[in-house]
């Protein structure tokens, strides 16, 4: 059985892991067959997504830390960022938000009424309890 390789992020993030782009693409890398065919098998997926979870690599970043960082960015200290706030940190800074990414996180996290993301509601609407 194979899978396609371009949805393994999904695949791994439902599974409740969290891994930067990066690390996904190494991820891919390494289950990809020598020469990459867009697919990686099933029977090679399996015991490296068991290992991940065994380990519990690519964990979410814990509540207090995300708030924080909010905070960071809301140097106005309103307890809301900016529609064109969030975009342009998102898509400028640290590793990049692609155009699906950012639409994605726009439509969850953005209230139409004040074009804004309550950082506080968005954080505990994004946090997995892993109790």
């Amino acid at each position: 059985m194979k899978m396609r390789a371009r949805e393994i992020g999904t695949i791994i993030r439902s599974l409740g892991c969290c891994p930067s782009e990066g690390e996904l693409h190494d991820l891919i890398a390494e289950l990809e067959e020598e020469e990459p065919t867009g697919y990686i098998r099933f029977e090679k997926f399996l015991p490296v997504m068991t290992e991940i979870l065994l380990e519990r690599r690519y964990r979410p970043i814990p509540e207090d830390v995300l708030l924080r960082a909010f905070e960071v960015l809301d140097t106005a200290k309103r307890g809301f960022l900016t529609k064109d706030e969030l975009i342009k940190y998102m898509t400028e800074e640290g590793e990049p938000f692609s155009q699906e990414e950012m639409e994605e996180m726009l439509s969850a996290a953005i209230d139409p009424e004040s074009n804004s993301i309550n950082y506080k509601d968005y954080i505990s609407m994004m946090v997995i309890d892993e109790n």
